[in-house]
């Protein structure tokens, strides 16, 4: 069965060229990653083009696609100390942690580039999960960060150095664990390996309200863009592909 998004043919020529952007293991994980890719890339042209939305080329039509149909509300301080309250043991003065990480990138706007990393990052964890891949291997194999020139290594951390959301991850993690799912940040998606840490000082709350208000703005964004992607695929004639997983084969 051809792949159609209403009515609209991805041809094979197209997922051949878009499957040179998306490494992976095996052929059939880059071919589903390149297919969620451009049907995502086509739902949000055709809306575009519904809305009578212009742009210089296919990415400027899609983020101004998002800048008009995407609304992402500041928080306010009321939100921002409730975070804090609720996350007192993340704001630390000296939490040291010495991490490895796989990244995936792709850019905070670009939905159709961020669901291709996230299938390349569950498929490092199906990887590491069955056995057969040793981290720091594949972070030297699919890692889009420079550190996989030392297999993914960071080296020795603070929270200052780094994102909200690797931050929370690292405070959740066990020693030697391996994250369970990919975790996303504005960077994309990452597998990260804990491999020691040391807790720091309590910090008060207006030394860190910008950090919370920044990661408060970047989460409900990417929230914002997942559903408005979603509404679009589930009022689409989506045919050919299995939309239900990331690890799901094609249907063809």
């Amino acid at each position: 069965m051809p792949i159609t998004v209403n009515g609209v043919e991805i041809t094979d020529n197209a997922l051949h060229a878009e499957m040179q952007h998306h490494p992976a293991p095996s052929r059939e994980v880059a071919e589903y990653s390149a297919t969620l890719a451009l049907v995502a890339k086509e739902l949000l042209l055709q809306e575009a083009a519904r809305l009578e939305i212009a742009g210089d080329d296919d990415e400027g039509r899609i983020a101004a696609l998002m800048e008009r149909e995407v609304k992402t509300p500041e928080p306010d301080e009321t939100s921002c100390r409730r975070f804090f309250m609720a996350n007192r043991q993340r704001f630390r003065d000296g939490d040291l942690f010495e991490a490895s990480h796989i990244l995936c990138a792709a850019p905070p706007g670009n939905a159709t580039a961020r669901s291709e990393a996230r299938a390349r990052a569950e498929s490092a964890l199906a990887q590491l999960a069955d056995g057969g891949g040793n981290f720091a291997e594949l972070a030297a194999a699919l890692s889009d960060c420079p550190s996989k020139q030392d297999g993914g290594s960071l080296g020795q951390i603070g929270l200052a150095q780094t994102v909200p959301e690797f931050e929370q991850a690292l405070l959740d993690m066990r020693e030697g664990e391996i994250s369970s799912q990919p975790l996303e940040s504005r960077f994309g998606f990452h597998v990260i390996h804990l491999h020691r840490k040391t807790e720091g000082r309590p910090l008060e709350y207006d030394a860190v309200r910008d950090r919370i208000a920044g990661y408060l703005r970047e989460s409900t964004q990417r929230q914002a863009i997942s559903q408005y992607l979603s509404r679009l695929m589930g009022r689409a004639a989506i045919t050919g592909i299995d939309l239900l997983g990331a690890d799901s084969p094609l249907a063809r």
